[in-house]
Order: C-alpha cells, then sequence, then structure tokens
C-alpha cells in the first residue's frame, strides 16, 4: 500500500489551521479571509442593499474621535458646529473621569481638529504641562510664566487696549469701562485668594478709586506694586473715598487691605504679577498655550493665582479680538478655550467661583467653545462653601456637552443628580473603571473610551484610537516609563522576602 503523499512531509504534525468558506465542493477555502471593505452611508441609502440598517444617531458634524462602541459608526465633535447646526444650546463642554483615562487625550484630539481647521485654541492655565508639546508643534505661542520666566500683570489690558487705540467715542468709552471692570475683578479675586476672604465694601471702593487714577496718571498700565504704593500714599481722594476723617483713620481702615496687596508683590507670589507683562498674547496664533507648570512647586495659592489671572487675561484676549472684528479691524474668529484642572484654581478662597462663573458664561456671544476638565465631582465638593460647591456643580449643568471617562459607581451616583444616565449606561461607565485582575501588560479597559452626553439623547459611547504623530503627542505618562529605575530594584524578591516585609 502506498504511503500518501502528505505523510512524507516534516510537519505533519503542526496544527492546521481552520478552513473558512462554504462546506461544498467548490465552496473554496482558505487560511484567512481578510475583513470587508467599509463603506459609509446614511440610512436612507443604506437601506437600498440591506434593509435592516440602523446608525447610532451620531451627528457627522465635527472632528472625529473615535468609533461608536457598538456600530463602528465614525463619531464627530465640534461644539461650535453642533450649535451652528442647533445639536445644542450653548458651546460649552464638560470631561470628566479618573486620572490615567485619556481625558486630556479627547481634548487634545478636539484641539488638533479644530484649529486644523480654523478654530484658534486657548489653553489658559496649562499645569502640567499636558498641551505645551502639542501647541508647539500646530506652529502655536506657548508663554511660560512664573517666577524668573515669562511675568504676566494682573491689570494688564492687553489686545484691548490696542483695539481701544483705534475706537473713538461712545465705543471707545465703553470699552474704557469693560478694562476698568475686568481690572477690578481680577484684582480683588486675587486680595481674597491671598486673605482667604472677600474684601469688604469701603475696601473695594478704595481700590477702585485707587486703579482709576493710575488709569488716568499713568501712561502704561498700572501694575500692582503702583496700587500698593498709592493706597500707602493715602492721596485725598483715596481718603474721601475711604470716608475717613483724616490720615490716621484712613491708614487704620487699610490697613489689611495694603497687606493683602503687599502679598501679591513680597508673599509667595512674588515676581510672578508684580510687574509689566513680559509676553503679549499672539492673536494671529493657531493656538496659544499658557504654561504654569513651574507655578505649582510654590503651593496651590500661587498655582490659583496664575490660574486666575491667565483665564482673565486668556478671555480678555479673545474679547478684544471680537472688539476688533465688530470694528471691521480684524478678521472675525472662533476659539476654542480649554480649562483644565478647572478644581485647583476655585478652591483658594470663596467667592472665586463668581469670577471664573463671570468669565464663561459668555461664551457663546464671544464665539467661543469651553472646556472644563476635572476628576470627579467631589473636586468641587472641597471648596470652602457650600454656596460656592452649587455655583461650581452649576458649570457642569450650564455646558451642553458632557464626556465622561472611566469612574467608580460612587462617582457615578454624583453624576445621576445632574445628569440622567440609563441603567446600561451607567453599567457601561462602570465597567472601565478598572481591570479585572492585576496582571501586567494589559491596556486600562477605560483607556481612550468615553460616553458623549447631550441633554436627554442617549449617549455616545466612543472609542478613540490614536494615529501617527498623536502616539508621542499625546502621551503624558513618557516621564514615568523614561525615569530609570535604581540600581537592584529591577530584581524580583522571592515570597519569603515579601512575606517578611509584610510583616
Amino acid at each position: 500500500m502506498r504511503t500518501p503523499a502528505l505523510a512524507t512531509r516534516s510537519h505533519l504534525d503542526d496544527p492546521v489551521p481552520p478552513a473558512w468558506g462554504p462546506r461544498r465542493p467548490g465552496g473554496g477555502r482558505a487560511v484567512h479571509v481578510a475583513t470587508g471593505m467599509d463603506y459609509q452611508a446614511t440610512t436612507a441609502q443604506a437601506c437600498g442593499l440591506f434593509p435592516f440598517t440602523a446608525g447610532s444617531g451620531a451627528p457627522m458634524l465635527g472632528i472625529p474621535i473615535g468609533r461608536h462602541q457598538l456600530w463602528g459608526q465614525v463619531v464627530c465633535l465640534d461644539p461650535l458646529e453642533w450649535l451652528n447646526h442647533g445639536l445644542v444650546t450653548n458651546p460649552g463642554v464638560f470631561v470628566l473621569g479618573q486620572p490615567g483615562v485619556g481625558k486630556s487625550t479627547i481634548v487634545k484630539r478636539l484641539i488638533t481638529g479644530m484649529t486644523a481647521c480654523g478654530t484658534q485654541a486657548l489653553i489658559i492655565g496649562d499645569t502640567k504641562p499636558d498641551y505645551t508639546g502639542l501647541v508647539e508643534f500646530l506652529g502655536g505661542q506657548v508663554i511660560r510664566a512664573g517666577r524668573g520666566m515669562d511675568r504676566i500683570n494682573p491689570l494688564d489690558s492687553g489686545p484691548l487696549a490696542a483695539a481701544r487705540a483705534r475706537m473713538s467715542g461712545t465705543d471707545a468709552d465703553k470699552l474704557r469701562l469693560e478694562i476698568r471692570g475686568r481690572r477690578m475683578s481680577l484684582l480683588l479675586a486675587l486680595c481674597a485668594l491671598v486673605r482667604r476672604q472677600p474684601l469688604s465694601n469701603n475696601e473695594e471702593i478704595v481700590l477702585g478709586r485707587a486703579v482709576n487714577l493710575l488709569t488716568d496718571r499713568l501712561a502704561a498700565d498700572p501694575t500692582v506694586p503702583d496700587v500698593l504704593r498709592l493706597v500707602e500714599q493715602g492721596p485725598d481722594e483715596l481718603v474721601s473715598a475711604a470716608r475717613s476723617p483724616d490720615q490716621a483713620r484712613y491708614h487704620q481702615r487699610v490697613d489689611q487691605l495694603a497687606a493683602s496687596l503687599a502679598l501679591l508683590c513680597e508673599g509667595s507670589l512674588a515676581g510672578a504679577f508684580d510687574g509689566p507683562t513680559s509676553t503679549g498674547i499672539d492673536l494671529a496664533a493657531p493656538a496659544i498655550s499658557v504654561d504654569i507648570s513651574r507655578v505649582q512647586a510654590a503651593g496651590d495659592t500661587l498655582l490659583a493665582a496664575a490660574m486666575l489671572c491667565t483665564w482673565a487675561w486668556g478671555f480678555g484676549a479673545v474679547d478684544a479680538a471680537g472688539v476688533l472684528a465688530e470694528q471691521q479691524l480684524a478678521p472675525r474668529r472662533r476659539w476654542l478655550g480649554v480649562m483644565d484642572e478647572l478644581w485647583r484654581a476655585l478652591r483658594g478662597a470663596s467667592g472665586l467661583v463668581d469670577h471664573a462663573d463671570a468669565l464663561t458664561r459668555l461664551n457663546r456671544q464671544r464665539g467661543m467653545a469651553t472646556i472644563m476638565v476635572t476628576h470627579g465631582l467631589a473636586d468641587l465638593d472641597a471648596l470652602p462653601t457650600a454656596e460656592d460647591v452649587a455655583k461650581a456643580h452649576g458649570f457642569m449643568e450650564r455646558c451642553a456637552v458632557k464626556i465622561f471617562g472611566a469612574v467608580p459607581h460612587s462617582e457615578l451616583d454624583r453624576i445621576c443628580e445632574v445628569v440622567r444616565l440609563t441603567g446600561p449606561e451607567r453599567d457601561l461607565v462602570a465597567s472601565w473603571a478598572a481591570p479585572e485582575g492585576y496582571t501586567t501588560g494589559g491596556v486600562h479597559p477605560g483607556r481612550g473610551r468615553y460616553l458623549i452626553k447631550n441633554g436627554e439623547r442617549v449617549g455616545l459611547p466612543v472609542s478613540l484610537h490614536l494615529m501617527a504623530d498623536e502616539i508621542a503627542l499625546y502621551d503624558t505618562d513618557a516621564a514615568v516609563r523614561e525615569q530609570p529605575q535604581p540600581a537592584g530594584r529591577h530584581q524580583a524578591r522571592s515570597a519569603s522576602q515579601l512575606t517578611e516585609t509584610s510583616r
């Protein structure tokens, strides 16, 4: 009996891949079958080919941020485009999720795509920094604020002064009052921050009169040291504003105000906000980042002050661009403002929430979309008063688009008090919170997965995958991986060593 030829092969015992294809003669057998070609069409068109087609309902307006986790359809997002087409009532976006699951990744995807479509990104207060590399890659401007670096004057009128110089009449007067109001708002917030409580009405009147006098006397923008010197000198205008019968009573009434101003110049904030602005904002840049990461080492007070200053400075630049456009002195611009680590600036002192609230309420009139990023609502619960906590939760309620990354069940309980989530939506988000086991080398189940909620509509579960340059540009863990381990630490300890350590 002849031995089959197949039996003489040396790899007779190798596993045979499964055959694909119909089990009939001529049906075709293949080891690997490539996936079919993807085609995208509306349900009205596709139903002619397959009558049971159903879309996910994701709008095809904006920047592709990923694929629908259930249907595979591309999901796009651009809060300004969604507003233009009536999908949302305001261009506010609130991003919430655990650290390390990709909150900044989806924000960076929006920055990259929207700047490519002509929107100018403004990262106002980058604390880590997460966005500096991306802004430099996009050819934008990076301002590094801190002691011994770029200086920001809280009383700087910025581009608004240039806009006012090109105007006259009633419009110029209105802009002058707007500049004055912004200076007062930020100066009051900074004084409240270092004092840990708001200023009194009498102190606010004296401070306002001092700012008015300096504006009239100086050719350039006043600085905080200028205000301090004028308050300490006590001219007749300030004595009258303080309703003091003489200089002695005046100095008693402004003693705490002078101390607060001195802390801005001589305390832990010295060298950061006590002089003229060194680098102005370039309104023509495709993206602008104010990097305040060097400020963190000085403590939360300086960091909160830096964030408040950069917020006011950034929104002032946006307003200046809008004024120039209204006067037909510059092209109309669209903006995307990113406010990351929101809670760190708000917990500095009572009343700071009102300052942030006033800055962000008019984003629709500015032609500006805002993205607020935080880890969870519990961060906002740490604010000084219950009133501040309620107002901070209003930030999330007011944003038309909410993006939820991986959060635990306890955080979902808080979220459901503000946003209505269905049972499956809640279970899906909770399933991303932590891996099921301790196996190393795996990918966190929540990495790059988000639930996008818009009003009462069904949420869009999205899976984001990075492409090409995004892998390096969006990486926030590079410093951890590149850190060399100390000698000897790479060796695994035995079970007995671990047992002795646990004892």
